[in-house]
């Protein structure tokens, strides 16, 4: 009998090393996601945006994934070209959607100009924003499939939450640096923004290194004659919104993320206005969110590689949704130090439903199918990262009339953000829901969400 030879991905410092790579493009783009979060009230005071308009901004993202299926496009070529291909491509549309936004936002422009109704600044930096909302995607949805290929059978949801841990570092730093850095230019918005331009740069450069390290992992597998699977059909993405477990976690993915990353565009406004914190301190409790993931996500994946319990993870982390933001709508607890505690909670619910989460998808779905299968997942929640930040400003400005004409005019007035709170405990109660239909479907169809991920 002829003995296998390991491939490539049998060393554990080789796929450590390939993992180490690809998180340094995923920091960045995380990065320059939420880099004009805790600028919002600069945004208002110097270039007299209103919440509406900052909401269609952050809006943006989602638009071309959305509305022209750019990411559902992009995950039909991962599973066609590959991940060297399309993770080359994705780098490259985000550094040239961030090239467009520091363009708008680093320039003036003729007061009352104005591209399809809006201001010619809102409307180029939602165009660059749009534009990268599709590169980090893309991005994220073939890391994903990087992380299966080079994990399955050994660690993978440690391994899952491991890259998320580095991308939670950029929406860290992304909380705590952008008024800092853009004080110490003398008030220039553009600065945070060109400093996570060169980021994204070099994120472009590791993930081509990466790509000699895919090659040899093709080629390793390759000599030990395992027989390749079936290619990718486009019938298979039939199979795909067939299947009854795929659209619960799709559906838990946008009402628990909308339940996050739309607060965190609007994180450090609420600091401002409902704790009374100063706009240079206000970015630094939103940043505390990501440092509980950095260890908790890797500690949650470990878990479930070791012991399961996925589906049962999954709706812990969806519960701790209701009690904070339903405490954060409280019109009582007032205290800055609430907030911080609030936040460090919504971080460990950020860490227990991805690291539960993602890795589930691999055992719902056929790895063929995966890169398709995680780009309609990411669509149906770019819905709700592209819906709720609009929502959200809308809703603001109508509960508080006068609110945004008075900031403009430099008056001293302050929002009232009850309403959206609330709206997020809403998500919340939707997930809990859902997540439970989830563990329900597991147990009927078997596909071993409550089982361990490693192979023993």
């Amino acid at each position: 009998m002829t003995a296998v030879k390991q491939s490539l991905r049998d060393s554990k410092a080789a796929r450590w090393t390939a993992l180490g790579i690809i998180s340094i493009t995923m920091f960045a783009g995380y990065l320059l996601t939420d880099i004009m979060s805790p600028l919002k009230p600069m945004l208002e005071e110097q270039f007299k945006w209103t919440s509406t308009e900052y909401g269609v901004f952050t809006s943006a993202y989602g638009w071309l994934n959305v509305f022209f299926l750019m990411l559902i496009f992009g995950g039909i070529i991962l599973d066609k070209m590959g991940v060297r291909f399309t993770g080359l491509l994705a780098s490259g549309v985000m550094v040239l959607g961030a090239s467009i936004k520091y363009y708008a936002i680093s320039t003036t422009f003729a007061p009352g100009a104005e591209i399809l109704g809006l201001r010619t600044q809102v409307a180029l930096a939602s165009a660059g924003f749009a534009i990268f909302g599709v590169g980090v995607e893309i991005a994220g949805i073939t890391v994903s499939k990087i992380i299966v290929k080079w994990f399955k059978g050994h660690e993978m949801a440690l391994a899952m939450g491991m890259q998320m841990a580095v991308a939670r570092l950029g929406t860290m730093i992304a909380m705590a640096a952008p008024v800092p850095i853009a004080t110490y230019f003398k008030d220039s918005i553009s600065a945070p923004i060109a400093f996570t331009l060169v980021l994204l740069v070099i994120g472009f450069i590791a993930f081509f290194v990466y790509t000699f390290m895919d090659k040899k992992l093709d080629a390793s597998v390759a000599s030990n004659n395992v027989e390749p699977e079936d290619p990718f059909k486009f019938s298979d993405i039939g199979l795909i919104v067939k299947n009854k477990g795929f659209w619960l976690i799709a559906f838990l993915c946008v009402l628990f993320y909308s339940s996050v990353f739309p607060f965190l565009k609007y994180a450090a406004d609420l600091m401002v206005n409902k704790y009374g914190v100063t706009q240079e301190m206000a970015g630094y409790i939103p940043s505390l969110l990501p440092l509980g993931t950095l260890f908790l996500t890797p500690l949650f994946g470990g878990i479930y590689d070791n012991k399961g319990k996925g589906a049962t993870i999954m709706i812990i982390g969806s519960v701790l949704l209701i009690i904070i933001h339903g405490i954060f709508s409280l019109p009582v607890f007032n205290y800055w130090l609430v907030a911080v505690v609030l936040v460090l909670l919504l971080g460990v619910a950020l860490s227990l439903v991805p690291s539960a989460m993602w890795p589930s998808v691999a055992k719902i779905i056929p790895e063929k199918q995966l890169g398709t299968a995680y780009s309609l997942i990411f669509w149906i929640q770019n819905w709700g990262l592209m819906g709720v930040p609009l929502l959200i400003g809308i809703v603001l400005d109508k509960t508080n009339p006068g609110v945004s004409a008075a900031k403009a005019a430099g008056e001293t007035a302050v929002y009232d953000y009850t309403v959206p709170m609330l709206i997020f405990t809403v998500f919340g109660i939707l997930a809990v829901a859902v997540a439970f239909m989830l563990k329900a479907e597991d147990k009927k169809k078997g596909y071993g969400l409550e089982l361990p991920n490693i192979e023993k």
